[in-house]
């Protein structure tokens, strides 16, 4: 058994990384347990494949210790950072912080309480299947919502098998490991050869399902890709200037949980305010299909909503081998609206709901995850932290009468719903007071990296006992996630059968900026960092340098406080 005073990192992507190493800064001893072989998680060496570029403008994964290089190949990918510039600098990151603290290739079993209130975390070692019990003071869960993949039961390769279906079906999440496979086994599409039906099927709207569709296509392979609904794009033709992107004007055009500028109430509980909210978004929906010149009766067109939604892709400028790029040019076929029911009796197609059969050599299940906490805990301790999701006990009414969410779109049925009980998406609120146990990535943001960082500060300062602005019992902590998550309804009636548990417990897609203000806020240090007056503040560029200082102001604030301890103490 390891030593009980080590924090115990599971995860080490983004969250995980910039955890240890806030963790490591404020005195504690990390150790990070992957199932990977290297960093990243799902950015990781063995993950990333050509093509792949990051769903965010420059700078939004990045971490305030690390500068980050410009994208290397800008003009291919519209700006964005590609898969390799992000895998790079993930492991520049862990090479220079965390060195000596990753155990590799170690899938966790297990995580439960053990009888003296420390934490005993079951491993295997991938390599040698030798299994482990190790034993940490403190537990920070970083494993995502993008890891298990979601395999529908009538798509599955067992199902192929049974259905006798002779071509290859494999999850998204699998993509790199069979792609050098699967362009050896699939020829390149003969020029001018009309695309009516793709030896490729990619099953899924999202990102996932676009990226390997363009990746293919780039290839020369002939793919089709099947969904009922894509995911809405944010794209331009030349990019923003950063007073739009980078700053806080996309986040107050979103409603939050609470408004506390004028601004935001005037936009958000205003019929005027309303209107314009509504024009500015239904602007930016319109004009980022025009710039792919989509026509009117596309199924790209048949998209989640860039307001109500949070399936949002940032296309970033105009590229023509991009996803979008290669439909317009006629290059990928859209089998859509459309689901696929099951294999066909050939054992060489698809068929879908609406009668037809699809040819299929190879199927990519693009459908999804689960939640990468089910199988690391057993039903008892889940129970005991209060971790899994449940039916809603708040019901949404007219809690916030705001006007800018007037006429929503239908949501589902109150049966089909699920509420959360983590407390700011960090910590399981019936474990409130134990103060041994967090989460950092389980909030979906457009942000990660600033995000990410002030969550590591917050959950530093909460095993710290420092003075934070806390609920005062597990009680209010639970009545405070159970009014989140009927916010979550209220604002993403559609949304939660989407994301996952360890990807749902707070939605602050645009409103990241508002989400990182409350952290701060908890850690009693200045919020809104970008600055401003009352007229120039929405449009500041907001800027990693805010929070370098984070680490030094809450040691600042803890001295006193702890010097009072001391003298209660003597």
């Amino acid at each position: 058994m390891a030593e009980a005073g080590i924090v115990c990192i599971i995860g080490a992507g983004a969250a995980g990384l910039v955890t240890a190493q806030i963790l490591l800064k404020d005195g504690f001893d990390v150790q990070i347990i992957t199932r990977d072989k290297s960093v990243g998680g799902v950015w990781a060496r063995e993950r990333i494949y050509p093509g792949l570029n990051l769903n965010n403008v420059h700078g939004e994964f990045r971490f305030s210790s690390l500068f980050m290089p410009p994208p290397s190949k800008a003009e291919e990918s519209g700006g964005r950072l590609t898969g390799d510039d992000l895998c790079a600098y993930m492991e520049t990151f862990a090479n220079m912080f965390l060195d000596g603290k990753i155990r590799f290739e170690t899938e966790v079993l297990g995580i439960r309480r053990s009888p003296s209130g420390s934490w005993f975390v079951t491993t295997e070692d991938r390599r040698s299947a030798d299994q482990q019990v190790l034993e940490f003071s403190r537990i920070v869960l970083c494993t995502g919502g993008c890891s298990n993949p979601n395999i529908p039961g009538y798509l599955s390769p067992v199902e192929a098998e049974k259905s006798r279906f002779r071509g290859l079906v494999f999850h998204s999440t699998k993509f790199r490991d069979h792609l050098d496979a699967l362009l050896q086994k699939e020829k390149p599409a003969v020029p001018g050869e009309s695309v009516d039906g793709g030896s490729i099927v990619v099953v899924g709207g999202g990102k996932s399902a676009q990226d390997i569709a363009a990746c293919l296509t780039n290839f020369g392979r002939k793919v089709a890709v099947v969904f009922e609904t894509t995911d809405a794009i944010l794209a331009v033709s030349s990019p923003l200037p950063d007073f739009i992107r980078k700053s806080r004007f996309l986040g107050i055009l979103s409603p939050h949980i609470e408004l506390k500028t004028r601004l935001e109430r005037f936009l958000h509980t205003t019929w005027l305010g309303s209107k314009i909210v509504h024009f500015i978004w239904d602007k930016i929906t319109s004009s980022s299909l025009d710039v792919y010149s989509v026509p009117k009766n596309s199924p790209l067109r048949n998209a989640h909503s860039m307001f109500w939604g949070i399936r949002t892709n940032d296309e970033g400028a105009y590229r023509a081998n991009s996803f979008h790029g290669l439909v317009s040019s006629g290059k990928i076929e859209l089998v859509a609206p459309a689901r696929v029911q099951g294999f066909g009796d050939d054992g060489r197609s698809l068929t879908l709901n609406n009668g037809k059969i699809l040819p299929a050599d190879v199927v990519i299940l693009a459908t999804g995850y689960t939640s990468s906490w089910t199988n690391i805990f057993d039903d008892e301790t889940a129970a005991e932290l209060g971790i899994s999701r449940h039916p809603p006990l708040m019901k949404v009414a007219d809690t916030w009468n705001y006007t800018s969410l007037n006429n929503p779109p239908s949501s589902r049925p109150d049966n089909e719903q699920w509420a959360s009980s983590i407390y700011r998406g960090i910590v399981p609120a019936k474990n409130l007071d134990k103060r041994d146990f967090a989460i950092n990535g389980a909030v979906f943001t457009t942000n990660n990296g600033y995000a990410f960082e002030v969550t590591a500060h917050w959950i530093s300062s909460y095993f710290l006992r420092d003075n934070m602005r806390l609920p005062s019992s597990a009680e209010e902590a639970l009545a405070s996630a159970e009014r989140n998550s009927a916010w979550m309804r209220k604002r993403f009636p559609d949304m939660l059968l989407w994301v996952n548990e360890s990807y749902s417990s707070g939605l602050a897609f645009w409103t990241w900026p508002q989400l990182v203000d409350e952290l701060l806020e908890d850690m009693r240090l200045p919020s809104m960092r970008s600055g401003g007056n009352w007229l120039t503040w929405p449009f500041k560029v907001i800027d990693l340098k805010e929070i370098a200082n984070v680490g030094d102001q809450r040691r600042l604030r803890r001295m006193p406080h702890q010097e009072n301890l001391n003298l209660k103490e003597d």
